[in-house]
């Protein structure tokens, strides 16, 4: 299933995406224009996910399955590295919101602050490299307008989208006795909000505890997390 899941992902962006610069002309009177471009944001915030399940193993039984999803959904996302992306999010989950948390910026909580060092420490040479290329390659084909409002307008909004609720929301000081012992707070239980939101991830505690547990399964956890909490009450 999982596997299926992400080819279906991985799928819908690239068609989508595709169809946006072939046969979209942008018109910024236009409600569609907006729709898609968040459509397509979405979608980008899904390639991501896929890579961040590949890490975890979550897709397939085969590490070399999860390598290839990861390898293909990081490239497509931004042209990242799967490899430094995995080195990173393990030493993220042996000390999340902490200073050798990668992912966590303890001098400041500010968001702008804290995206801006998130941004500096994940982006390397070779990506913009990657990205440079794949952009000129591009607008030989198709209007340097297009790319950027169909292209690199949701790529940003996937990333805002991503940083904060997986990172910035969940992980922020100050930190509580109720976010013990990964420092992750999580969603109120709403699954539409939440899938909506950034396919479950908001549900950040239940991710911890359970990190093998895959994206559209997350909100099973937070059930038991609930029914726990409610049998405790009794």
């Amino acid at each position: 299933m999982g596997a299926t899941i992400s080819i279906l992902i991985i799928a819908l962006w690239i068609f989508h995406g595709w169809s946006l610069l072939e046969f979209s002309v942008v018109d910024f009177a236009s409600p569609i224009t907006y729709l898609r471009i968040l459509i397509q944001a979405y979608l980008s915030t899904g390639l991501f996910i896929t890579a961040h399940d590949a890490m975890h193993c979550s897709i397939s039984r085969y590490k070399s399955v999860n390598i290839t999803f990861g390898t293909v959904a990081c490239f497509l996302f931004a042209g990242m590295s799967f490899k430094k992306l995995l080195k990173n999010h393990i030493v993220h989950h042996k000390f999340p919101g902490t200073e050798q948390d990668p992912d966590f910026y303890s001098r400041s909580q500010n968001f702008l602050l804290w995206f801006g060092a998130f941004m500096v420490r994940y982006t390397t040479l070779l990506q913009l490299v990657i990205i440079g290329a794949l952009y000129n390659l591009l607008k030989m084909r198709y209007s340097e307008l297009s790319l950027w409002i169909f292209w690199i307008t949701p790529l940003w909004l996937a990333t805002i989208q991503l940083f904060y609720f997986g990172t910035y929301r969940p992980h922020r000081l100050p930190h509580s006795h109720e976010m013990a012992p990964h420092n992750t707070r999580t969603l109120r239980k709403n699954h539409f909000w939440a899938m909506l939101s950034c396919y479950f991830f908001g549900y950040h505690l239940e991710h911890h505890t359970s990190p093998a547990t895959p994206w559209w399964n997350l909100y099973k956890i937070k059930n038991s997390f609930a029914e726990r909490t409610s049998s405790q009450k009794l």
